[in-house]
Order: C-alpha cells, then structure tokens, then sequence
C-alpha cells in the first residue's frame, strides 16, 4: 500500500500556521509590545516577515528545482525508461545539500536538526508554565515554581513521543487548528466587550485612544530590555515556515505545495499577528495592581500616576513600587483575561504550544535521518534506520527527545528562544545564500519552476540573517559559526564520494573558466614558470611510481597530465569503463592530476599530438616526461627510435632509476620537490666541472649564482677528474659489456660497426667516468638529476648511453633535457 501523502492545505499551510502560532503568540507577545510599543512591534513582525518571506521565495524556487512526486510520463525507447522518484524527507538539508553541495548541507543538516529539537523544547516549556500556572490556580503544588516546569514539560514531551509514534500526528494536527481558530475567535470578540469592574483593576479597559497612544512607543524595563532583545525573543514565533518543507517526501506535490501553502501560512499569521499587537495594546495599559478597591471616587486625581487615572483608578502605589502584577507589562495572561472567554485561550495556548512541539518533534528526526543516511558523519549510520511504510526514523525520535529533554530542565522560556534564534537564522542564511549561489553560477541544471523570487533578494535575506544573528546575541552566533566551520572542514576533509550537481561545481567551473580566459591574455614570465608536466604513465595505475614521483612537484603547484597512449590493436581490449577506473584510483591515491587516453600509431605521434593538443589555454604542458624504457635490449630498432625520437622533443624530462645539477629546469626540479614534506629535510648538492688550477673561483661563482637565484644548497662539489679516462670493467648488474679499443658490439638485436663505434668511442668513455663519479659521490642518495644532451649517434648506442650513466646506483634518477628557454629569474626580473 503507498504511503499517505497530503496537499497543500493539511499538508503545508495549516502545518506551518501551527508551528508559528505557537507559546510566543499567547505568552510574550503582549509583553514585547508593553515593552517596544505598538511601532517598534510593527517593525519587529515586519522585519521578521521579511526574512522569512525572502526565505519562503527561495525555498520555494529550490523546492521547485527538484524531483517531485508527481511521476513524469512514462517515455519508453529501446534502452530508455524515464519515471519520476519521490522527493525524499529531510526538508531544508535536502534542498540546501543538493544545491550546495555536502560540504554546507552537512553542517546545516545537524545544526538545523538541532535547532528543530529546541524548537520541541520551546514550546513544550511554553505548555508546561501555562499548566504550572493552571494548577496554582487551583492550588497545585508538586515541587516548586520552576521544577513543576520541568516535571510538566518532560511528561508533555513524552506523551508527544508517544503520539508522534503512533502515527496520530495528523489526526492530532486538524484538531490543534480548530482549536485554534476558536481561541483567536474567542480573543478578537472579547476585545469588543465593555470590561467589568475586576477587568479594570487588571488594567483592561476596552478600545481607548489614551491606551492606544500611551503604548504607541516603547517603554524598557530591566537592564537587557532593549529592541534586538526583544526581537531574540519573539523571532522563534517566525520559525514554523519550514515545516511544510520538512516533510516534503509526505506531500503529494511538493513542487506546487511547499510556496503556495508556505507563502499564505505567511500571509495569515502575519495578519493575526499584527491584529493581536495592536488590539491588546489598544485596550490594556502597561501597570495595573488588580486591586478593585484602587477605583477612584469623585474627581479626586492629585497625586495618581499612569494611564490609570484617566480612567478612574488609581495604581500609583504599585507603580511606585514596581510590584504591579496586571497590565501590558506585567501579566503574560493578558490575552485571556482580555477574550471573551478565559479557558478558550488556555485552550488555544494548549492548542499552538502542543501543535507546534509535536511539529518540531516530527521535522528534527526527519531531517536527521536523511543527513545519517547520506553518511557524511561517522557514528550516525545507526539512525538512519527506518521502520514501516513511511519509513520512520524511530532511533532519531528518540534522540531528539532526549535533546528536547536536556533543554526543557533549563525551564526558562526567554534563554531557550534567544538559542532557537540564532540556529533558524543561520539556516535561513544558508537557505538564502543556496538560492543566490545556484542563479549567480548560471548552471543550466537551474530551471526553477517558482519564478517569483530574485537572486539579489536572496543575498539580501542571507546577509540580513547573519547580520541580526549578531545583533541578537554575538557569543551565540560566534558558537554557532564555530560548528559549522568545524562540520564543513570536516567533509571538506574528507571529501565524501556523493555526486548530487550542486551549484558549488557549477561555480567552480565558471571560475575554472573565467581564469583560464584571464590568463589567455597574460604574457609568460620567467617568474611564474612552472613545469607543466604531461606525464607518459600508460594507464597510471601501472606506473604508480612515475605518477607518485611528478606529483611530488606539481601538486598544488602546477598542472599535471596523465597521457596514456594507446596503440591500434590495444583498443580493442579496453574494458568501457577503464577511464572512470583510472581516475578513481587517481582520486584516492590523492593524485592531483588529469588523465587523458590518447589513440595513436607510434609513442612519438602520441606524445606529440598529446602536447599540442592538451590543455587549456596557457594551461598547457610545457614539460613531457617519460618513464626509461628499461626493456631496450629486448625492443626492435624501430620501438627504440620511436623512443629516442620522443625524446628529442623539445621539453623532455625522462625518468628512470640515478644528481647532477647544470641546465635551470635541472635546478628547478630539486627545489619544487625538497618543498615537500617527504624531501623537507634532504639537502642539494651542486656538482660542476672545473680545472684544479680556477677550482675555488668557479666554486664561489656557482655558490653566487646559487644565491641571486635564491635556491637554497648544502654544498658545491668541483669535479677535477671528470676528463679522465675509465677504468675497464664488465657492468655484470646491467649485462652490458664494454670491449677493449677497437672491438665493435655484437649484440642483437641491433648492430654497429667499427666506424660508428670509433666515431662516438670518446663520447662512451665520457659516460662510464661520469658513472664512476656518480657512483662514488651519491651512490646512496635520496634521487640523482642530471642533464641529457642532444645526440646523433645510432639508438641502440644513446640507450646504451643512459643505462651506463644509471649503473650501478641504488637510487632513482632524473635525466633532464632542457630546450635553452629559461626558467629561473633574478630579483631584477
């Protein structure tokens, strides 16, 4: 059987008027008046009406961005079928994480389930007084004045546990709005009615023109009696507009339901409240002693104090004395003993307060059942848990319970509400800011179907939230800023693997873009190189070491490209989905790079069209790097000039397994890598050739072009033997054999003869001396770099080359090739 859904009416409007007429109503509103006067009220439900009006308008343009309930009409093809999936619960963190992403979801997510919990707790409190009250009517007495409270609130709260479980809630609902509707009937009427003798001792006195504008402006009483105070404490009654959204997986059409029922709940309550200020303050004045022997007789008048002795009583002596204990100012029952009749408004009290906990009660598991089941915390998977068939999250009942609970013992309504503020502020900020973020990006996956909001609005109301946030209470705000920083910088940290198209990813690819086309227009310097690596990995996960090694210098630093050069025949066998697996696994060896598959014939024609083609703009690679081909022996001729022809691109930088420094890029690379963490504590060596007779003075040059360059070195090492003949030996580990003067090599699968052998002879015992003193200087170091010429001798002979400059190491190498550009700047430059 499907779940019950509800329209727009019971659903959404009538579910939003209960939860704002709620305890602020009937228990503080006279009070706020009495102490802001009529006008500065007016200015406080107007302001507030403001911020959620705004809010409504963006929660209704995100609500209508969304899935709905609705199914779409089926559209079947041969491998398509389109059906429409239900909104799912969670209300306020739904919308806001699937439009920003979890990064802001997450955080508002628990402090809006918080703030829910306390919003139970509120308006239990607010029952609790008015029974506590009830019962010394008749001389009740459990414990004291404020354990009643809490002995009340707790048994309320848990009574509506108990309902919320039954599923009666909705039953209960229609029954707490007619209730209601005849408690406000009850109060207008009792406005009209002439009072009788004990209703003016309490200061009652019907519609006077005097009352009205002795309470027209404001009267502070008490040292924290200010506006922004009194605005703390009455903006909670403007919290309920979101309950319609928060069971939004409930509603038949949530696209339709949420701004129509959200936007006249609005309208109404708004107009009740501004009937209710104006009415009470228009009847009642501020101090009354209740005492009906305090009438005036005959026109005796000198030395009366207040409003009161227009009217023919006298409550000087309780003004004087501050114990007055009627009027405006000093009952919060006021509403009742002004209605027609008193019950009915204890009723109606009974009626917002209950309805309204039980809504709250409703919303915070909801909305922290869909925030456990996105799995963005650890050690909350176990109340996503839902149970029936809508699904209820009965384990986030009861912590949410037992969060209300905590708070109903504080038992003070004015603390709790002034908390309340500023988490509903919060959220309706983030609310606003979702709406603004999603229409400044411009993603085409905006598309609205509530066009009456604006996305300058929507900034407004964001802003205006923070700013009243402050204003209300800083140390609250800065606490609630706390947590939602720590809560972002915990999934900003650990990046949660959610795809939800947020307009946080739109916008970082308009930013993306913008920059890119910024820097079109900007000419290069030296003093922003960065070498911008194509990386020749194959598929990187066969090349881990490559991958690991380039990333050490380009992440956070410059650009890096996985190129992965497929030949024909390898296509073939490709799984679909290999790119996707590629860059997973990039992802969570936290490699900072793209990857990009390239089809071509040769590794040259690859890396050359590679080069060229990849990138955007002046995000381009600038520097091609290769891992050794360590299999040249076995390759054939024409593999191994594929290779050597790959190398002699301009910007080559190939790696295999032996540091020497001489081009700038052979300087540079060092220093990018030694900023790392893992290199932090290695030292350079600066190795150069010299003579014995200038071996100081070309030392103390190089050291001083060292420092201009501001490249920080351990030490400079002149090599005075470089020029030396090498010593015969075999290169057992490499399998390679150097013969004696004047014997050609003889190995396939390549061959070169005498003439070619003798033509480069000088050449290949330059390498096997530079070997020896690699071998003997940095055989055990950490990473050897060394610059690799031009040539033109045969391939085989060139591969021969660098496998004897590497023999014999224990560590890896670099061999660096430079294209005479530079890449290294001077203050001056």
């Amino acid at each position: 059987k499907a779940p019950a859904r509800f329209g727009w009416v019971v659903g959404v409007m009538v579910r939003c008027m209960l939860n704002i007429w709620g305890v602020i109503l009937f228990l503080r509103l006279s009070w706020i008046t009495s102490q802001a006067g009529i006008l500065l009220t007016w200015l406080i439900i107007l302001i507030s009406v403001m911020v959620t009006s705004v809010t409504a308008l963006s929660i209704s343009a995100i609500a209508t961005n969304g899935r709905t309930n609705k199914p779409y009409i089926q559209y079947e093809s041969e491998n398509m079928r389109i059906l429409g999936t239900p909104l799912k619960n969670g209300g306020a963190y739904f919308m806001i994480s699937r439009t920003l992403g979890p990064e802001i979801g997450g955080p508002i997510g628990v402090v809006f389930s918080f703030a829910n919990a306390l919003a139970c707790a509120l308006n239990t409190v607010g029952f609790a007084e008015v029974a506590r009250d009830l019962m010394q009517e008749f001389g009740v007495v459990m414990v004291d004045s404020i354990n009643d409270v809490r002995i009340v609130g707790v048994i309320t709260v848990t009574v509506l546990l108990l309902i919320s479980l039954a599923g009666m809630e909705w039953e209960s609902k229609i029954l707490f709005f007619l209730v209601l509707l005849v408690s406000l009937s009850n109060y207008f009427v009792g406005t009209f009615i002439p009072p009788n003798i004990e209703k003016q001792a309490q200061g009652i006195f019907g519609y006077r023109t005097e009352i009205f504008l002795e309470n027209l402006t404001p009267n502070w009483r008490g040292n924290e009696a200010n506006f922004f105070q009194m605005f703390a404490i009455f903006f909670p009654s403007a919290i309920g507009i979101l309950s319609g959204a928060n069971i939004s997986g409930d509603l038949k059409d949530p696209a339709t339901a949420i701004p129509k029922g959200t936007l006249m709940a609005i309208f109404w309550t708004t107009i009740s409240y501004l009937m209710i200020s104006v009415t009470v303050a228009s009847c009642v004045v501020r101090d009354a002693s209740g005492n009906m022997t305090d009438i005036l007789t005959g026109n005796l008048t000198d030395g009366c104090v207040g409003l009161g002795c227009k009217m023919g009583w006298n409550f000087t002596d309780c003004i004087q004395q501050k114990n007055c204990e009627y009027g405006l100012a000093n009952n919060l029952k006021v509403l009742g003993q002004v209605s027609g009749f008193y019950y009915l408004i204890t009723a109606g009290v009974f009626a917002a307060s209950l309805s309204s906990a039980l809504g709250f009660l409703v919303s915070a598991p909801k909305v922290f059942q869909c925030l456990c089941k996105d799995n963005l915390y650890p050690y909350i998977g176990f109340f996503a848990k839902g149970y029936g068939k809508n699904d209820e999250p009965l384990r986030a009942y009861v912590l949410c319970y037992i969060i209300a609970v905590a708070f109903i013992l504080i038992a003070e309504l004015n603390t709790i509400a002034a908390l309340i503020s500023n988490f509903f502020l919060c959220s309706y900020s983030l609310i606003n800011f979702s709406c603004f973020h999603a229409s400044i990006t411009n993603s085409p996956g905006w598309r609205p179907s509530f066009h009456y909001y604006s996305k300058w609005t929507a900034l407004f109301g964001a802003v205006i939230s923070v700013v009243l946030m402050f204003l209300f209470t800083w140390w609250a705000a800065l606490i609630t800023f706390c947590i939602i920083f720590f809560l972002f910088g915990y999934i900003n940290y650990n990046k949660p693997k959610v795809n939800w198209g947020s307009s946080v990813q739109a916008g970082t690819y308009n930013m993306a873009l913008s920059y890119s086309v910024s820097l079109t227009g900007v000419e290069d310097h030296v003093k922003n190189f960065r070498p911008q690596c194509l990386v020749l990995t194959g598929p990187p996960n066969q090349r881990p070491a490559l991958v690991d090694f380039v990333g050490s210098f380009t992440k956070h630093i410059s650009l890096m490209i996985c190129g992965d050069i497929i030949m024909e025949p390898e296509r073939q066998t490709r799984p679909q989905d290999a790119t996707d697996q590629l860059v997973k696994w990039m992802n969570k060896r936290k490699v900072r790079s793209f990857y990009t598959p390239f089809t071509a014939e040769s590794l040259r024609v690859g890396a050359r069209y590679l080069m060229q083609a990849s990138g955007l703009g002046k995000l381009k690679p600038n520097t091609l790097v290769l891992g050794f081909k360590s299999n040249w022996r076995e390759s054939s001729p024409e593999s191994i000039e594929d290779y050597i022809n790959t190398i002699y691109w301009p910007g080559f930088l190939s790696c295999c397994h032996a540091l020497l420094l001489f081009s700038g890029l052979t300087l540079l690379v060092p220093y990018l890598i030694t900023r790392r963490k893992h290199w932090r504590n290695c030292k350079i060596r600066v190795f150069i050739v010299g003579d014995e007779q200038n071996m100081d003075e070309g030392r103390n040059e190089m050291i001083a072009l060292l420092k201009r360059f501001r490249l920080h070195f351990s030490d400079v090492i002149v090599m005075t033997d470089s020029e030396k003949r090498p010593q015969a030996k075999k290169y057992v580990g490499k399998k390679l054999q150097y013969p004696p003067q004047g014997t050609p090599v003889q190995r396939e699968p390549w061959k070169i003869s005498d003439k070619e052998f003798e033509a480069f002879k000088q050449k290949s015992e330059r390498k096997v001396r530079l070997n020896e003193i690699i071998r003997r200087n940095s055989q055990h170091t950490a990473l050897v770099s060394l610059p690799v010429p031009h040539s033109d001798c045969p391939s085989a002979l060139y591969m021969a080359w660098l496998d004897t400059l590497t023999c014999g190491l224990h560590c890896p190498a670099v061999l660096i090739r430079g294209n005479q550009q530079n890449v290294l700047t001077f203050y001056c430059q």
